[in-house]
């Protein structure tokens, strides 16, 4: 069997559009994903549908796996065939052990790309408003490991060296080592007031800062319990911060928003929030496999007076169903409806003109959509009569994302749930249980917004108490919403 190759790959920070270009093109063939603890997971959504994600996270004193188990696994991989990523949080050449993962490859002779990302120590800093460099605070900087192989677990540096040749120094998870950090600097020549920021989570919409001295700096971390994941800049650029901070500004920055999920589609309402400085986790994750086509429709679209378009999704398909069987589009003769705007948007995209199912007139209906028609046949047979339907795909819970969830939720604190839908609601509360939600703490926790009338009724039903006046009409008033909702 022909070997497979490797790419190690940086997945940057925790903003997930930090990624390389390059890194996203191995993260879209892969076969099989190794991921750490500190990568973005929304990275994940962009594998194949049969790719398999093996979690390799690391936090403090519980490694999930030793190094050298994820050497092994990553040859084992290789030589199965597999196209392998080794998805890295920063940079994988900067303390993430890219040395010894190629080196345990080129053992086997297995080809492997190293594909370079975006270091924790200079992005954090500049999501915090401070530039690494600049031309009246500093000229050098240094990155250094802020633990050590040793037993006493603190790095074998020079000291006189870094407090005495560089301005500013970035030290990455220097939390349970930082009183021994400082002590060294200042005993070696660095100015007890020279100024110390501590960054947690640095470009994510969770990220926190401290800042203080090399004098102050540990018992105001320790005041705060200030936690890893973290970079401690120490230097006069820090003051530039007052100036330049930005990220923070953000209407929704700090929001730990849950926004519940009921199509296989990438969303643009969840990436219209993190572009306002929100952490969004999409639940649950959906993957749309393909129906049997009903060749019998088909054969008689020509027939149909309306055609309904339940879901943006099943317009694609449709129209990819009427291509594999051979039939020219210019046989269909009905007028096009969708079940939404989204649907309503996906078919003028197409240059068809298209409504929203109000204004529907009389006449043979087909209605087009995934397997959800056939649970909902009664509701659809009371609204719209006697009718066909045309099944494009059945949706599924992707399974591989569920322990991926649950950890994505370790590290965060919800504070707000959005619902765009009245169906929404139901598969968020069937979905909870699995991702180990306690669902009678968000109801006591977390902001319930609700994305129009049925949705918030359908919220109620459940026992949520949805805020807002009664409900969010559309998406445009969202933001205002959940600013008026703040924590």
């Amino acid at each position: 069997m022909k070997k497979g190759t490797v790419f190690l790959v940086g997945a940057g920070p925790g903003d997930n559009g930090l990624i390389t270009v390059k890194g996203m093109q191995a993260i879209e063939k892969a076969d099989v994903i190794l991921y750490d603890r500190l990568i973005n997971a929304k990275l994940l959504d962009h594998a194949p549908a049969g790719c398999e994600f093996i979690y390799c996270g690391k936090e403090p004193k519980c490694h999930t796996l030793k190094q050298e188990e994820i050497n092994q696994l990553l040859v084992e991989k290789a030589l199965e065939g597999k196209t392998v990523v080794r998805l890295k949080g920063g940079d994988p050449g900067i303390f993430g052990r890219v040395g010894e993962e190629a080196a345990a490859l080129t053992e086997y002779g297995i080809s492997f790309e190293m594909v370079p990302g975006i270091t924790s120590g200079i992005a954090a800093p500049l999501y915090a408003g401070i530039p690494v460099t600049h031309r009246e605070y500093g000229g050098s900087f240094a990155v250094v490991t802020a633990h050590g192989k040793g037993e006493s677990g603190k790095p074998s540096v020079n000291w006189e060296g870094l407090a005495k040749g560089v301005d500013t120094i970035a030290f990455y998870m220097g939390i349970a080592n930082l009183s021994w950090i400082c002590e060294n600097l200042v005993r070696y020549g660095k100015r007890p007031e020279t100024p110390v920021i501590l960054i947690q989570w640095g470009t994510m919409g969770r990220q926190k800062v401290l800042e203080g001295t090399l004098e102050t700096i540990y018992e105001k971390a320790k005041a705060e319990q200030f936690e890893n994941p973290a970079i401690t800049l120490v230097g006069e650029i820090v003051a530039i911060r007052k100036q330049l901070s930005w990220f923070e500004k953000k209407p929704l920055f700090g929001r730990q928003i849950l926004l519940a999920r009921t199509s296989a589609e990438p969303s643009k309402l969840a990436r219209e929030l993190t572009e306002q400085g929100a952490d969004v986790i999409e639940f649950p994750k959906w993957r749309a496999v393909p129906a049997p086509i009903d060749v019998t429709i088909l054969n008689k679209i020509a027939s149909y007076d309306n055609i309904l378009f339940h879901a943006p999704e099943s317009v694609h398909d449709f129209f990819q169903a009427l291509i594999g069987q051979g039939i020219d589009v210019r046989q269909v003769r009905a007028k096009f409806f969708g079940g939404s705007i989204k649907s309503v948007r996906a078919l003028r995209e197409r240059g068809f003109a298209a409504d929203v199912c109000q204004n529907m007139q009389e006449g043979k209906l087909l209605i087009v959509g995934d397997s959800e028609l056939r649970k909902r046949s009664s509701h659809y047979t009371a609204k719209y009569g006697v009718h066909d339907r045309f099944v494009t795909s059945r949706k599924q819970i992707d399974e591989r994302f569920i322990p991926v969830f649950q950890r994505m939720l370790q590290d965060m604190t919800l504070d707000t749930i959005i619902f765009p839908s009245a169906a929404s609601v139901s598969t968020f509360v069937d979905e909870a249980h699995q991702c180990g939600l306690d669902l009678e703490k968000v109801m006591q926790e977390a902001a319930i917004i609700c994305m129009g009338s049925e949705t918030w009724q359908a919220a109620e039903a459940y026992g949520f108490k949805p805020v807002g006046m009664p409900y969010v009409p559309e998406r445009g008033a969202l933001i205002e919403c959940l600013q008026q909702s703040g924590m």
